[in-house]
């Protein structure tokens, strides 16, 4: 019988990777905006319709670069990492990423990626491969919930507090009613159709602290994603201050650069908190 290619990929990942077992009590997360549209449909009504979390070669959409299509840069080094298990398969069966939640931070392992998460079941973690830094750096270092050296690597790492995450790719599929144990909204959604739309998933709802990024702390920052960058976050916020319903009406009014709402979201996710100066 032949092997199916979630199988092939994780065999592939152990034989590259090291280390003592991963602690059980770690989540992956898979942080994303939920505000967004995916198939012309808001994102968490197609995740209540559909029941599955899907990756970006279902989905074409995304919160990184869009590249996941035969021969881009996705898919070049999904058959890089994974030893082309996946080059000839279904999109629908390719692995899911998220990051690995090793520091137990509030708003996901990987805000860059959005304001909120999914926080997956244990039971993901035996069907999960990983690595650091993220894959598109093409990254050397791999590892297993059998064989993890890559948190003591990390965590040795002098990164950007948005660039310091273990990535986590999630094979065989995340459905939301058996591998989620929370959807983690950022309390700007509350009493909004997102919350609405929330309540309809088939798993729990839980509200992070919150991030709020006030103007002024915003201008002190014009090095980080550069001066453009503040003067668009400028013009968007509102009582002196941005948070990530503010930056999704944005985006959804498609009257703005995706790839700069992207890089005023992340001095937000960097610099934000529940309440800033």
């Amino acid at each position: 019988m032949t092997a199916a290619p979630a199988d092939l990929a994780i065999r592939h990942v152990a034989s590259l990777s090291s280390g003592a077992p991963l602690a059980t009590h770690l989540r992956i997360t898979l942080n994303f905006h939920p505000d967004r549209s995916t198939d012309g449909r808001p994102i968490l009504r197609a995740l209540a319709e559909d029941g599955r979390y899907h990756s970006q070669f279902v989905t074409g959409t995304g919160n990184g670069g869009l590249t996941a299509h035969p021969g881009g840069d996705r898919w070049l080094w999904e058959s890089r990492i994974f030893g082309g298990a996946y080059d000839a398969a279904p999109a629908a069966e390719r692995p899911v990423y998220g990051a690995l939640d090793f520091r137990g931070r509030p708003y996901g392992a990987a805000p860059r990626f959005g304001s909120a998460f999914f926080r997956l079941a244990p039971t993901v973690l035996g069907r999960s491969t990983f690595c650091y830094p993220d894959s598109f750096l093409e990254p050397t270092h791999f590892g297993t919930a059998e064989r993890m050296a890559l948190i003591e690597l990390a965590e040795a790492d002098r990164q950007d507090a948005l660039d310091d995450y273990v990535e986590a790719h999630v094979h065989g599929g995340v459905r939301l009613a058996h591998e989620v144990e929370a959807l983690v909204l950022d309390p700007c959604y509350r009493d909004t159709e997102v919350a609405a739309e929330a309540a309809a998933l088939p798993c729990p709802v839980e509200y992070h602290p919150g991030l709020r990024l006030s103007t002024g702390l915003l201008r002190r920052h014009p090095d980080y994603r550069g001066p453009e960058s503040v003067a668009l976050g400028l013009a968007l916020a509102r009582d002196g201050h941005l948070d990530p319903l503010i930056l999704g009406e944005a985006a959804r009014s498609g009257e703005h650069d995706p790839q700069a709402l992207k890089r005023v979201w992340h001095c937000l996710a960097r610099f934000g908190g529940p309440r800033t100066p």
